[in-house]
């Protein structure tokens, strides 16, 4: 009895720091959001360095400006960029992994602390660097690699322009740096998670205004929760080349290829060693009117001694209407992600998501973009002209009976060849996200996911999973 009443006593006690936490959080971001100086900033990308504050060079600088253009020499040939982000996220979840773990209730916080500083040497030569701090404070079952990084150089890297002449350029960026392609779904940053992602290498790239090519040769290294303690991997293990051509008023098309290797790769068909190529297309339209997002990938290479044959087909598609009053969109997408067909045969044909975008079937989901089928349509509606609503309906089924089910990071969770059930669940999802303006931002969303028949074969008392989340964000 008294070993229950300590347990609630902690229970409530970690509840109470963690609300302090926030409405301490609020305080000091609601006050930083009213300096009016602040509206004159830019929109700020997703990585913070393709932010370009060249243009204040002309322009009478006070206060945050002079944070985002600084001259350090009379002729302004030297000049500094800072900036930064502070985040703050509270996780509610109950029944994760549908119960199998046995956690019940599991709530903690994420915080996630970044400054930048941008130094350019002129025009063609300019060095980024990036410290960033995540933390987690009150998980269960402890911190995740996506979770907890105490304090790490998340970009340090150098580039020169070698080429540049009218709106054509080729540049060179050499060391450690964030990649982001396409919709995400193969290499994403990784923005939803507390950790984003970072490569080490060498980038080559050609921007014109109808073509962006670039191509790249990178290290990912093994993340760990310390402070400057993560292992570099001393080898290439990813490379590739990405295209995207925008043809004015029409389709938008990326081709790309991506090659990784991987000493220790994991799969319900076994633990090998791994080389995958992927090659891929897209063709997109965002905006006003008919969007759509179409995008197919398949892979070869090898696994141990067997082959690697694996695909994906998504399809999404929706309408925007933009002169409409909540300006709502509709949409419906269909994805299709092969697993392995014949358990413990030595090949694989288990589509590997690479580094994919964590919250790319959900803001939270529970199942990864391996092995799936997927039928999800969702709509956003603009409740105020600073307040966003979207909600979705994801059903899922494992595309093949000989495979199981996989992780959002892509990593292996349950075996499923020895059941004959297809259907995973559904999940219910409602995400409200209130821009109070450029620096400050708020995100709430709950989720429910109703497991279906092969959750229920596979886990003796399953049950179904509740998920909410809060997040505040400022940026400088």
């Amino acid at each position: 009895m008294k070993k229950n009443i300590h347990s609630k006593s902690y229970l409530v006690q970690q509840q109470q720091t963690i609300f302090n936490y926030i409405r301490q959080a609020v305080v000091v971001l609601s006050i930083l959001s009213l300096f009016p100086h602040f509206s004159k900033a830019q929109t700020y990308k997703l990585m913070r360095f393709e932010e370009d504050y060249s243009a204040l060079a002309d322009s009478t600088r006070h206060g945050y400006q002079k944070l985002k253009y600084s001259s350090l020499t009379a002729d302004g040939k030297l000049w500094l960029s800072m900036g930064g982000e502070a985040r703050l996220e509270y996780v509610d979840f109950n029944n994760e992994d549908w119960g199998r773990v046995k956690l019940g209730h599991n709530n903690f916080l994420l915080q996630r602390y970044s400054v930048h500083a941008d130094l350019h040497f002129g025009t063609r030569l300019r060095l980024f660097t990036q410290l960033r701090s995540a933390l987690q404070h009150g998980r269960k079952n402890g911190s995740r690699q996506i979770d907890e990084d105490q304090l790490n150089v998340q970009n340090l890297f150098i580039d020169g322009t070698l080429f540049k002449q009218n709106n054509k350029s080729v540049l060179i960026r050499l060391g450690r740096q964030e990649l982001d392609y396409g919709s995400g779904r193969l290499i994403s940053v990784g923005e939803g998670p507390n950790a984003r992602r970072y490569f080490t290498g060498a980038k080559l790239a050609y921007n014109s205004s109808k073509v962006n090519i670039e191509a790249f040769a990178m290290m990912a290294d093994t993340i760990r929760p310390g402070i400057f303690d993560n292992k570099p991997s001393k080898q290439v293990n990813l490379w590739g080349a990405y295209g995207k051509f925008i043809i004015p008023q029409q389709a938008n098309l990326d081709l790309y290829y991506i090659g990784i290797y991987r000493d220790r790769s994991a799969f319900e068909e076994g633990i090998a060693q791994e080389t995958r190529h992927t090659l891929g297309a897209r063709v997109w339209k965002y905006g006003g009117g008919f969007i759509y997002n179409l995008e197919g990938a398949y892979q070869f290479g090898s696994f141990g001694q067997g082959k690697i044959s694996a695909w994906t087909a998504s399809v999404d598609i929706g309408y925007l209407f933009e002169n409409t009053v909540l300006k709502p969109s509709i949409n419906l997408r269909n994805d299709y992600i092969s697993g392995d067909k014949k358990a413990g045969d030595g090949n694989l044909q288990t589509f590997n998501p690479i580094y994919p975008k964590g919250g790319y079937f959900g803001f939270s989901p529970q199942i990864g973009p391996v092995n799936l089928i997927d039928i999800h349509p969702y709509a956003t509606l603009d409740l105020l002209p600073k307040l966003k609503m979207q909600v979705d309906v994801v059903f899922n089924w494992r595309h093949t009976l000989q495979d199981g089910l996989y992780r959002p990071s892509g990593s292996f969770n349950l075996p499923g060849s020895a059941s004959r059930k297809r259907y995973i669940g559904a999940a219910y999802l409602a995400n409200f996200t209130y821009a109070a303006s450029k620096q400050l931002s708020l995100v709430t969303g709950i989720q429910y996911f109703k497991t279906g028949a092969f959750i229920e074969d596979i886990i003796s008392t399953p049950k179904n999973g509740i998920f909410f989340n809060s997040r505040i964000a400022f940026k400088f």
